[in-house]
């Protein structure tokens, strides 16, 4: 993986173990070569990821849509900075530039980037892993909710395991580099409706 795309909040959030996270993959990435993709903010866990990594020496890689600059703040210490139209633009190009995902704690655009990119996954319009760090039980609801989807017919084992969900990043990083681009067509086929 030469980029790893960064899905989190532009918050901080309520405890303190979430920016310790942002700051720690951001940092651990830059040390392993892999260069930081994220939605271009200074301010929240955007920002504390995207600081360590710099510090770090790494490559980090900001898109953000005009609308939002000011909102967000945009980073001004970026090796690149995209400044696009919109979400919807946002969302692709960050995609486009990265081999993998990981989600950290976030509200509802973190959430929204997370199912878009386990839904095109899941379509075949990428085959690139998915990863979702659990810091501190932030994503415990969530889970427990896909596993309550499962279990009510909502999605298949095929499909559940397409996130790759842990608590520790070493462990989560190591998954996603061995993972293997699924057999869509078992999805496809719906054998296991």
């Amino acid at each position: 993986m030469r980029r790893i795309c960064l899905f989190c909040g532009s918050s901080s959030g309520a405890n303190p173990s979430y920016a310790e996270a942002a700051s720690l993959l951001g940092r651990r990435l830059a040390e392993e070569g892999i260069g930081l993709v994220f939605g271009g903010g200074s301010v929240g866990l955007m920002g504390a990821a995207a600081d360590a990594a710099l510090e770090a020496g790494g490559e980090v890689i900001g898109v953000i849509p005009e609308a939002i600059r000011d909102l967000e703040v945009d980073h001004k210490g970026c090796t690149e900075m995209h400044v696009v139209e919109s979400m919807h633009i946002r969302k692709q190009l960050m995609h486009d530039l990265s081999d993998g995902f990981i989600t950290l704690p976030g509200g509802h655009g973190t959430l929204d980037e997370l199912f878009e990119t386990i839904t095109w996954l899941q379509l075949g319009y990428h085959q690139k892993p998915i990863g979702l760090l659990n810091v501190n039980g932030y994503y415990d609801p969530l889970l427990a909710m896909l596993d309550h989807s499962l279990e009510q017919g909502f999605l298949t084992p095929f499909v559940r395991q397409l996130l790759l969900a842990g608590n520790d990043l070493e462990d989560l990083l190591a998954r996603m580099r061995e993972w293997q681009a699924p057999d869509l067509r078992q999805w496809l086929a719906r054998d296991e409706l």
